[in-house]
């Protein structure tokens, strides 16, 4: 299965949660790297870890599907 039919391909329920937790890591993480009094580096640290985080649970629930015959055949 290549990216683009993955990508399309439904979500688990199971990960849709995850992809929203995800989502709200990273917003938070934004919110405190861009906040515009300073904050001490340990709080701006964090933030950058949650942004990062988040992304990447966003990233890896949207990719998952649901499991899915392996295919017979060749190239597509």
């Amino acid at each position: 299965m290549n990216m683009m039919k993955r990508a399309k391909a439904p979500t688990p329920k199971f990960f849709k949660t995850l992809r929203s937790i995800g989502l709200v890591l990273a917003s938070v993480g934004g919110v405190v790297l861009t906040a515009p009094v300073g904050l001490p580096a340990l709080v701006t640290s964090i933030g950058g870890y949650l942004a990062v985080a988040g992304g990447a649970m966003m990233a890896v629930s949207q990719l998952t599907t649901p499991e899915v015959p392996p295919e017979t055949g060749g190239d597509e």
